[in-house]
């Protein structure tokens, strides 16, 4: 199979593996045991995954929480900050094409008594800065914007956007699942408040991720949404995963993959030479490893069922398991034609270029078949 569906998952890396192995065996000690040598292990672990997870992001180690996931990260960014004693503002503002870990958070919150503003994207997919401005009020309590689009693969400016929140007195939390240890980020330069990641978008396990949260300038206060042990300096209870925590700090240390940029361009040529394709989204500020093709008179899904041995998506994972059309690519502009042929193509560091010329002949002879019937 060829697999160009990494920002669904990610293969794991070796490195990742060797060093999760002994502490789903030997070094099997839960990290909050430190009256005995195998739980301080497992501490100490957890604390060097920390500091190297924290330095991606320009992080100190002691904001990093630790989390099941990005989904509950986004969850406990939103939840956590709306539900602080410490704030009284009741508005906040975000996207129509984020995560539904956002979206749907953000829904609750409005069935809570919150208000909620969604803005829109241009057909690029970007973010028009000057309506975010004219969104944000002084009762403004956060703005969550993505760094990048899952489906598209679009970057919005979240430099440019974390200072306009500081100006405003808004707090600014960034879904960066997709952009983490593949994007600069710096949270000081950035003025960044809240930031979500997970491991496996980086070649390191299923089940792990992490909650930045400013401790100065401003501290942030945010609420548990899980009780029971106070783990996480209170902020997260739960017995720590502490080989998948190890698996992401090893995943974190792992240079940026070079050349997939070429890669993605090299598969975007041929495909557009050979059919009649269209990519949906701006066509610089995205993510190298990301391409979003519309593929005129043809449905996706059928598409993607006629290559098995081709591992693409028509949409990003979570709205497939809810079989919708791209809501993404809806919020674009984009008919329902458009949206229908749609395919995501995302590249990984294990990604070949004979990988992406064997794609471009497969998808494209299978794209000529079905226009001939």
């Amino acid at each position: 199979m060829i697999y160009l569906d990494h920002n669904a998952t990610t293969p794991l890396a070796p490195q990742v593996l060797e060093a999760m192995m002994p502490f789903l065996t030997d070094r099997f000690g839960n990290a909050a045991s430190r009256h005995h040598l195998l739980g301080c292990d497992a501490a100490t672990a957890v604390e060097t995954s920390r500091q190297q997870v924290a330095s991606v992001i320009g992080a100190d180690p002691r904001e990093i929480t630790w989390t099941s996931g990005a989904t509950e990260s986004d969850n406990l960014a939103l939840q956590g900050v709306a539900h602080s004693s410490a704030y009284r503002k009741r508005h906040i503002v975000t996207v129509s094409t984020e995560h539904r870990a956002v979206l749907d958070t953000c829904e609750q919150l409005e069935s809570q008594g919150f208000d909620v503003t969604y803005l829109g994207v241009d057909a690029g997919g970007l973010l028009d800065l000057d309506h975010l401005k004219a969104a944000v009020t002084n009762q403004t309590l956060m703005v969550s914007v993505m760094h990048a689009n899952n489906e598209t693969g679009v970057l919005h400016p979240i430099a440019q956007i974390g200072a306009l929140c500081r100006e405003r007195g808004a707090l600014f939390h960034t879904d960066a699942t997709q952009s983490y240890g593949k994007e600069p980020i710096d949270v000081r330069i950035m003025h960044i408040d809240l930031l979500s990641a997970s491991a496996h978008k980086i070649h390191g396990p299923k089940g792990v991720g992490l909650l930045y949260v400013r401790r100065r300038n401003p501290r942030v206060r945010c609420e548990a949404l899980l009780h029971g042990g106070g783990h996480e300096r209170g902020l997260r209870s739960g017995t720590l995963n502490v080989p998948g925590i190890v698996g992401m700090g090893m995943a974190a240390t792992l240079p940026t993959a070079n050349g997939i940029g070429t890669l993605r361009d090299r598969l975007e040529t041929g495909l557009c030479t050979r059919l009649d394709a269209t990519i949906n989204g701006h066509r610089s500020e995205r993510l190298p490893t990301t391409t979003n093709l519309s593929f005129a008179g043809v449905d996706g899904a059928k598409l993607m069922a006629r290559m098995p041995e081709l591992a693409v998506s028509s949409s990003s994972a979570c709205t497939s398991a809810l079989l919708q059309p791209s809501y993404v690519l809806g919020a674009m502009g984009f008919d329902d034609a458009r949206i229908q042929g749609s395919v995501r193509f995302s590249l990984g560091r294990f990604t070949s270029e004979e990988e992406i010329d064997a794609t471009v002949t497969l998808v494209a002879e299978s794209v000529e078949a079905m226009l001939q019937r």
